[in-house]
């Protein structure tokens, strides 16, 4: 079987948006010690949200069949939730291919920093993470638009 990147040549540049989201699921106290300021390795939010532009930007690198393009904006939302903190990331372009790849890539990269930056609460006795888990990565819309109408 071979393998090769999809031939976009002969598609036209088009605005192209992508908003994906995702979840972390973690103990009542580490929420508590997120919305308090009180990660010792410091705020989750701003190192999340550069970790979230960051993988958009290398998305290409990281997948071998993505198409590496250009990137106009990143957004990045993080929510604290009842038991789970929750990654928003829109990723907006005017290119020949879409922009979901990326922005799943956002939040799974921001949800993994999370867990990397409070894995040391989220630990029980034995070192593993019975409460922790990553769920619900997806892409909740994504918009296609030639000559300013939907396609």
């Amino acid at each position: 079987m071979s393998v090769s990147m999809v031939d976009i040549s002969g598609k036209d540049k088009t605005y192209r948006e992508a908003v994906a989201e995702g979840k972390i699921y973690l103990r009542k106290e580490t929420i508590e010690r997120i919305f308090r300021n009180q990660i010792e390795k410091g705020d989750i939010f701003t190192i999340s949200k550069v970790a979230a532009i960051q993988a958009v930007k290398k998305t290409s690198e990281i997948l071998p069949l993505c198409h590496p393009i250009d990137i106009f904006h990143i957004d990045v939302d993080i929510e604290l939730k009842d038991g789970f903190v929750k990654v928003i990331v829109r990723v907006k372009s005017y290119e020949r291919t879409g922009v979901e790849m990326e922005a799943l890539n956002g939040v799974t990269v921001a949800l993994l920093n999370i867990w990397d930056m409070v894995k040391k609460y989220e630990k029980d006795n034995s070192g593993n993470y019975p409460f922790t888990k990553i769920t619900d990565v997806r892409v909740v819309s994504k918009v296609k638009k030639q000559n300013n109408q939907y396609v």
